[in-house]
């Protein structure tokens, strides 16, 4: 490999410079180009799945005018990428940045652009901002770090016309939820999410989401699910998700696709079966993954039962303290926690009450404080819930899922600044692991296809045209990675550590990190399905 020392040395003072130089149209010339921005002679992975190829990316204004070999009429500023990979911007179908991306500390989403995502997905699991126009308003009056495009809630949209009610939609409210997705279609978002392990979307059956769906699909978009169950009856969460694909007449996608629990590893191979059968059939069904061997949510979501979830903390307290609910609730708990080692398999990641405890399991926690780990549970429950990691998945399944064509890359993270909580690494490594460790280091699955994953094939489920390839015309979304250093340093002991490997990332042709340094640059814009995008 060339040393890029030329490159590299560049100190960070010229990096605020660097944020506003470019601007500009892309060049009309069929014959040579002039561009802002060249990567000279770097390896180019386009986002299709082909092998890279050495050669040139040229950029202008806010637009890729030239890929491979091309004649160049002239550049302002030449980046030698030689050694380096340079691929599309990554897209992340899966975070919970929707509150993040709207505060001052978190909104320039670092940790996102560290691993060379340009574009991430907000409005996951069903929950997330209704009002879509608004969302967006918010993300382009400030700016972010990266492009956001927005998923229509259902379980935030069914918690305004019914609040957290575990029960059947009457006409009325089922009309009024359909017309709250029509408006969110009609303001550009992307499609709808649910959350079916959460509350309320947990309450809405498949006649309820087929009948918001159809609202969707009237409009192109996507229905992405974190389906009813993710354990022993994965099969049966995937085939309702199929049939609410195939009744709506829409394009199905499965969040953080996996099976949970050791008494379900394995089935989550079974469950990619009966999709493919369904993709053969000619259904559009595609799924997203983080290649991590732990998933993370609210204790509650973990231990207690939806039922017992309904109408919210004063109403679960409430059961606990009932004689009538109280001991069924405690046994369904118990048999939750028992699939969990008993505790040892969940780690707070973050509980306000106790800082101390963040970083532990539960089971160590209960011998510490001489408590049953099921009344320690109860306990962070009655005071307000916790985050925890929970460790439930099997490397084998990880592994063989990731390397199913229509598997696209998700974190499941959030954008984050450092501090004392202890969150999943996955909001800062997910890509960077995906590529650098089980791709170039393990060689789990080919670098052109972990490319794909993030790239070309997320812009496809979502229906983007204009992003997620190296392309003439399309937007200048680009990461420029050196593929002997990308990896994940993020780790469960120590989660808030920044990907390294990424040289240069541009966001709408403006570069967010230089010389794997960030730059600071808000240039991401909010991304409105069917409408073109303006620039700001």
């Amino acid at each position: 490999m060339v040393v890029k020392s030329s490159f590299l040395s560049v100190g960070c003072y010229v990096v605020s410079a660097l944020v506003a130089l470019f601007g500009g149209a892309p060049s009309e010339a069929a014959d040579s180009v002039t561009a802002d921005i060249l990567l000279k002679g770097g390896t180019i992975f386009d986002g299709s799945g082909n092998e890279g190829i050495v050669g040139d990316v040229a950029i202008s204004g806010d637009r890729i005018v030239g890929v491979g070999t091309f004649p160049l009429k002239g550049a302002k500023w030449e980046i030698d990428c030689r050694g380096l990979v340079i691929a599309p911007g990554f897209i992340d179908l899966h975070t919970h940045c929707d509150g993040p991306l709207v505060r001052p500390a978190t909104r320039a989403n670092v940790n996102y652009l560290m691993q060379g995502c340009t574009t991430v997905v907000t409005g996951n699991c069903g929950s997330g901002p209704v009002d879509v126009a608004e969302f967006y308003d918010k993300i382009d009056a400030a700016g972010a770090g990266t492009n956001v495009v927005h998923l229509l809630p259902q379980g935030s949209v069914r918690s305004r016309v019914m609040g957290t009610a575990e029960r059947k939609a009457t006409v009325d409210e089922l009309a009024e939820m359909k017309r709250l997705a029509e408006q969110g279609m009609k303001d550009g978002a992307w499609g709808m999410s649910t959350g079916l392990i959460y509350v309320p979307s947990s309450y809405a059956d498949t006649n309820e989401l087929v009948e918001i769906a159809r609202v969707v699909a009237a409009h192109g978009g996507i229905h992405a699910s974190h389906i009813r169950n993710e354990n022993t009856e994965v099969l049966e969460a995937v085939n309702e998700v199929i049939e609410i694909g195939r009744r709506a007449a829409l394009p199905t996608h499965i969040s953080h696709f996996k099976s949970s629990g050791r008494d379900a590893w394995g089935l989550v191979r079974r469950a990619a079966e009966a999709i493919e059968m369904a993709r053969q059939s000619g259904q559009i069904i595609t799924a997203d993954q983080y290649p991590y061997i732990a998933s993370s949510t609210s204790l509650d979501a973990m231990l207690i039962p939806t039922w017992a979830r309904a109408g919210g903390r004063k109403a679960l307290i409430a059961r606990f303290d009932d004689p009538n609910t109280a001991e069924r609730l405690k046994a369904a708990m118990a048999v939750s926690l028992k699939k969990r080692e008993g505790g040892r398999a969940m780690r707070i990641a973050s509980y306000s009450a106790r800082r101390d405890w963040v970083g532990k399991n539960l089971a160590e926690i209960a011998q510490s404080e001489g408590k049953d780990p099921l009344d320690l549970a109860i306990q962070i429950s009655r005071n307000g819930g916790a985050s925890i990691v929970n460790f439930s998945m099997s490397e084998q399944d990880v592994r063989h899922i990731m390397q199913i064509p229509w598997v696209a890359t998700g974190s499941d993270g959030r954008s984050y600044v450092p501090s004392a909580d202890r969150p999943h690494p996955r909001s800062y490594g997910t890509f960077s692991r995906k590529v650098g460790y089980y791709a170039i280091g393990e060689k789990v699955l080919p670098l052109a296809q972990a490319i794909r994953s993030a790239t070309g094939l997320p812009a496809e489920i979502l229906g983007i045209t204009d992003r997620g390839y190296l392309k003439v015309g399309t937007y200048a979304d680009v990461t420029v990675f050196d593929p002997d250093a990308f990896i994940d340093k993020a780790t469960f002991d120590a989660p808030h550590q920044y990907s390294q490997g990424v040289e240069c990332v541009f966001v709408n042709g403006r570069p967010s990190v230089f010389a794997g340094i960030p730059t600071g640059a808000l240039a991401g814009r909010a991304l409105r399905h069917g409408r073109p995008d303006k620039g700001k």
